[in-house]
């Protein structure tokens, strides 16, 4: 009998090592750009809730503390304009474990629709539920999108940083109550909007009420604590939305033993009811955004026009000949670690992924490389 692993892809990054290689090769330390993990301290505030918290012996609720709850719909309220029932939010480690084992959850044996530029968990997840993914462009019109046990929106995108505005959301959330398909959205980049109207207005969500109404019938929306409050170790994240799906879910986690910790649970109660540590965090992957965008442009590379929020540039050859993998060996001779576009889809292969993550004095030292030569003659 084959074992569930046996039938998935190799994890994508392993693939970047010789490139790793490559890169120490270059005087100085690596800027590894790669992965988008947090490298700045986590908020004092988180720290202070987890140390309040240290004795810690029982179980904690899965469905979350009572603090928990109201710290989660309160934020809802507030930041994404939402309004959440304390029986439609539930904390997860992390949103990456929802992404990879929602369709296993629900049931999922069909087709998992999935954005065609996506994190690869999308289609690993879809597959280990033995449901087939089918890559779809989640900003065309939903009525031609194919029948579905499940739908996955990523927006703020990784890796483009893509933006769904609200009438396609309103479109969506209209056709996922009129068929019935269970539509769920990974809004983890929500809090860094980097272009107009989004910097105004914020990132808008399937779950606000002036796109979706009240009634939040098979609507699902995941979010995380780790790109806003570098909380990536602790794996602190939420769904939230249609409570006839999230109560058998409570259930499942209950029988599977998920139980996010209790001292996590305080400091994510902490950091969701302070918006002030998330607007300095903001500002520094804005000020490295754009030191990153003046050196990428002097290299010869081009941004898309279109990210307009998240972690990362989204980044092609100016001249459009180079393809992902002949980008990544350029920067990697300059000591630059980045990933291929074809992790994330054939749609990418011309593209590369930048990440914001890496430290002040990386993103400093992979400018002054950047500009010190175009990449391609």
């Amino acid at each position: 009998m084959p074992l569930l692993g046996e039938g998935l892809p190799d994890f994508p990054w392993d693939t970047l090592t010789p490139y790793k290689e490559l890169a120490t090769s270059y005087p100085g330390t690596v800027a590894d750009l790669s992965i988008g993990t947090p490298v700045d301290p986590t908020p004092q505030i988180a720290i202070d809730a987890i140390r309040s918290a240290e004795q810690s012996p029982g179980y904690p609720p899965a469905l979350g503390t009572p603090e928990l709850r109201e710290a989660m719909v309160g934020w809802w309220q507030r930041v994404r304009g939402a309004t959440l029932a304390t029986d439609a939010v539930l904390p997860t480690l992390g949103s990456k474990e929802m992404v990879a084992l929602l369709p296993s959850l629900i049931g999922a044996t069909g087709s998992v629709l999935i954005p065609e530029v996506a994190y690869p968990t999308y289609d690993v997840g879809a597959r280990l539920s033995g449901a087939t993914p089918v890559p779809i462009d989640t900003a065309s019109d939903p009525g031609s999108w194919p029948e579905a046990d499940l739908v996955w929106l990523n927006s703020p995108g990784n890796p483009d940083g893509h933006v769904l505005d609200r009438n396609q959301l309103r479109r969506i959330a209209a056709w996922a109550k009129e068929t019935g398909t269970i539509v769920a959205s990974d809004e983890c980049y929500a809090a860094l909007p980097w272009e107009e109207p989004y910097v105004t207005e914020g990132v808008p969500s399937i779950l606000a009420d002036d796109v979706s109404g009240p009634d939040k019938t098979n609507l699902l929306a995941l979010y995380s604590s780790s790109k806003q409050s570098n909380l990536a170790g602790y794996r602190a994240a939420m769904i939230a939305g249609d409570p006839k799906i999230l109560t058998p879910l409570i259930e499942v986690r209950k029988h599977m033993g998920f139980l996010m910790p209790g001292p996590v649970q305080k400091a994510m109660a902490a950091v969701l009811n302070d918006d002030g540590h998330v607007a300095q965090q903001r500002e520094i992957y804005r000020r490295r955004r754009n030191i990153l965008t003046d050196a990428v442009i002097e290299a010869g590379l081009v941004t898309d026009p279109e990210t307009n929020a998240g972690l990362y540039l989204w980044l092609g050859d100016a001249r459009e000949k180079a393809d992902a993998w002949e980008i990544v060996e350029a920067l990697a001779q300059r000591g630059i670690l980045v990933a291929p576009g074809t992790f994330y889809g054939e749609a990418s292969r011309m593209k590369v992924r930048m990440s914001l993550t890496g430290s002040d004095e990386a993103v400093e030292a992979a400018a002054q490389r950047l500009k010190e030569r175009p990449l391609f003659g």
